[in-house]
């Protein structure tokens, strides 16, 4: 299986490139859900939904639809990795109000955190059954084959991405390949070249062939060019 979306559908400069002028905003995601079987939610990042939000955004997809939930950076980019267990509990009180509307789950990591083994794997740990956790690394020292048979033995994928300074190799660990493209042109910014997504098509087929669940997200919103992207990279591996 292969899901493709884009990190967040609530763009206001969407409206006109995406969303027709006309449409409430109270009524885009069920157009973006029309187009798309999955999206990534960043603002959990910065702030912990409450479990009312999180019932709200789990009602309102249709069947089969995925949330992707990035992790509160009070885990990642405040304690590290370190000292997790209540806030870890604390978050997953929230996100089991997905129901089966969760897909995986996204640990950023700050790019100062340089590697450190035993940190990840006490972290590994405390992840709860029946979640996919997912790392993004934002130093390249963790860019290692024993970061990489760490989060296979537990489970974890690894995420591919390509921001600038710390873009990953393309390799997949766990049962699932992520995929996060940040913009072909910048941070957030830049249409990928065709010949690009063509060649990240076939990888990604190539997974999916070989069993992985690979989940991909366009976080190149700016003019809309994640949804450009999507849908053409959703095309190339249907």
């Amino acid at each position: 299986m292969i899901r493709i979306g884009c990190s967040g559908w609530n763009y206001r400069h969407w409206r006109g490139p995406f969303y027709p002028e006309k449409l409430a905003q109270k009524h885009w995601f069920a157009f973006y859900a029309d187009h798309f079987d999955t999206v990534e939610i960043n603002n959990s990042f910065y702030r912990l939904p409450r479990p009312e939000t999180v019932d709200a955004w789990r009602d309102q997809a249709p069947p089969g639809f995925c949330y992707a939930a990035k992790a509160n950076r009070y885990l990642t980019q405040a304690l590290k990795l370190k000292n997790g267990e209540e806030p870890m509990e604390r978050m997953m009180a929230s996100f089991r109000h997905f129901g089966p509307a969760l897909g995986p789950i996204l640990y950023q990591l700050p790019p100062n955190l340089t590697l450190n083994l035993d940190r990840l794997a006490s972290f590994l740990a405390l992840q709860p059954r029946g979640i996919v956790p997912v790392f993004e690394f934002r130093h390249p020292s963790w860019y290692v084959d024993s970061v990489y048979r760490l989060l296979d033995r537990h489970g974890a994928s690894f995420c591919v991405h390509d921001m600038p300074g710390s873009a990953s190799p393309r390799l997949a660990t766990g049962r699932d390949v992520y995929v996060r493209f940040h913009g072909a042109k910048g941070k957030y910014r830049g249409r990928y070249p065709e010949k690009q997504l063509l060649d990240w098509a076939a990888w990604m087929s190539d997974q999916a062939q070989e069993g992985f669940t690979v989940w991909a997200y366009f976080n190149n919103d700016t003019e809309a060019h994640a949804i450009a992207d999507a849908r053409a990279l959703k095309t190339m591996t249907s």
